[in-house]
């Protein structure tokens, strides 16, 4: 679709559509940037549209609106562009649909305009960790290398500056994928799939589908890698025949894709013969869990031509991402860690399971109607208290008193529960924050409340 002239309403003020903002207009297309919130005010949009570079001032190309969606603004459109947190449920987005208007989410509208190869990269858990890998990897085989996405960058920040011979890794949300038309990856990924953001979606079969729609563009000069061991993602792989499929396992020996010889020793083939790629102990990430991250970040590098040897190297001297199970301090010999991007159950158990010391579990926050119940069993054994925040508090305790687990404590903050698990810990013991719950609520994203923890944490040492 030719946006060039077309007038375009980009819905929301946040990162993403801002950077929707500057392509579009980089492209000469007029702009409507609308916030239902009535808190954002038109001064504060257009600081962030300078800051981007975008000329913010009120004229034909870009006008700026909030408050209440009024119709006008859907006849006035030729497309419409989402923003991510923007629920395609919402009645100005059927409005828009019954008049005809096109609605693209900001990830469509960077690959109508980025050139190159581009890797896609989905799953409930370990997209961030996958994603940062995959990059690094591929940084040192090709020259011009982008990593985007729901990782903090967005894809249509860059997309005007990618060229026929730059490589994209990005990481794509359930969120992004609802809104996806022509996209189209020359590699995807499906890390795994268990119940979150069901409040979004509604139910597990919508948000399957939408992480499923990563590879329904792609053909037979494409490669989908997947979950071996993850049973939804596996029935996906053998039922998919329009693309070259790739899986990895951590748990069964693979005739082709990517796999573990014993527990130690990961290796890569095609079908011919398996050879090994990089050995778990010489790894800086820790956990069951990035064992299968960098199983599929080697299947999609190898998938796009990165040597094996390039690859191992780069494995080796990667180190966790931040907010991942990430190292923060250690205080009169309790040491603390933060993994504030475990934002669901599924990634709290891969936290908790990480622990090799008995562990303060600090917990809680915005309520995305996720049962608590196997997140608290994997939590028996490992954890000595549990301390709770925000929205879910009452939840969670619910859920592990359910257990008979009881040992619990409540916060007002994080401040205050940083505070009281440093008394609760004794030496040899761990802090971990690991929420299994969003931010949303009490901080402005996960990443937020990431710094805000570290930044308790080391006042302790005060």
């Amino acid at each position: 679709m030719e946006l060039t002239g077309k007038t375009v309403l980009v819905v929301g003020s946040g990162i993403s559509g801002i950077a929707a903002v500057s392509l579009l207009r980089k492209n000469q297309a007029a702009c409507i940037l609308y916030d239902s919130s009535e808190q954002v005010s038109g001064e504060e949009i257009r600081e962030k549209l300078s800051e981007a570079g975008v000329p913010a001032g009120e004229d034909a190309f870009l006008q700026i609106v909030t408050g209440p969606f009024e119709e006008s603004l859907a006849d006035r459109a030729d497309l419409a562009v989402l923003s991510p947190g923007v629920p395609v449920d919402a009645p100005f987005v059927k409005l828009l649909q019954e008049k005809g208007v096109p609605v693209w989410g900001e990830v469509e509208l960077a690959w109508q305009y980025a050139r190159g190869t581009l890797a896609a990269i989905t799953g409930t858990n370990g997209k961030t960790t996958t994603t940062a890998l995959t990059g690094a990897i591929l940084q040192r085989h090709f020259e011009s290398v982008f990593v985007v996405g729901n990782i903090g960058i967005p894809y249509t920040s860059i997309a005007a500056e990618t060229k026929p011979e730059s490589v994209t890794v990005a990481e794509i949300s359930s969120f992004q994928l609802e809104t996806i038309h022509d996209f189209h990856p020359q590699v995807s990924a499906i890390l795994n799939i268990t119940p979150d953001h069901l409040n979004r979606h509604h139910t597990m079969e919508n948000y399957q589908n939408a992480k499923f729609s990563i590879a329904k563009n792609q053909n037979r000069q494409d490669v989908c890698v997947l979950n071996y061991d993850d049973p939804v993602t596996r029935k996906f792989g053998m039922e998919l025949q329009q693309t070259n499929v790739l899986f990895f396992s951590r748990q069964e020996k693979l005739s082709s894709g990517v796999c573990l010889d014993g527990e130690d020793t990961i290796l890569y083939g095609d079908g011919q013969q398996l050879r090994p790629v990089c050995q778990v102990s010489k790894m800086q990430l820790m956990g069951d869990h990035n064992v299968e991250n960098v199983m599929a970040a080697v299947g999609i590098a190898a998938a796009m031509g990165v040597p094996v040897d390039t690859i191992r190297d780069a494995v080796y001297d990667f180190k966790a991402v931040e907010h991942r199970i990430e190292y923060v301090a250690e205080i009169n010999g309790v040491t603390y860690y933060n993994d504030s991007k475990g934002t669901n159950t599924d990634a709290a158990i891969k936290g908790i399971q990480s622990m090799v010391r008995p562990t303060v579990l600090i917990a809680g926050g915005y309520d995305k109607q996720s049962p608590y119940e196997d997140w608290i069993r994997a939590c028996l054994g490992k954890m000595k208290t549990l301390i709770l925040i925000g929205q879910t508090a009452q939840d969670i305790a619910r859920a592990a008193r359910e257990q008979n687990f009881t040992n619990i404590l409540f916060a007002d903050d994080l401040k205050e529960a940083v505070q009281t698990a440093a008394g609760e810990a004794c030496p040899g013991d761990a802090v971990l924050l690991s929420p299994a719950c969003a931010s949303w609520g009490m901080f402005k994203n996960y990443e937020e409340r990431g710094r805000l923890f570290k930044e308790y944490v080391h006042s302790l040492e005060e």
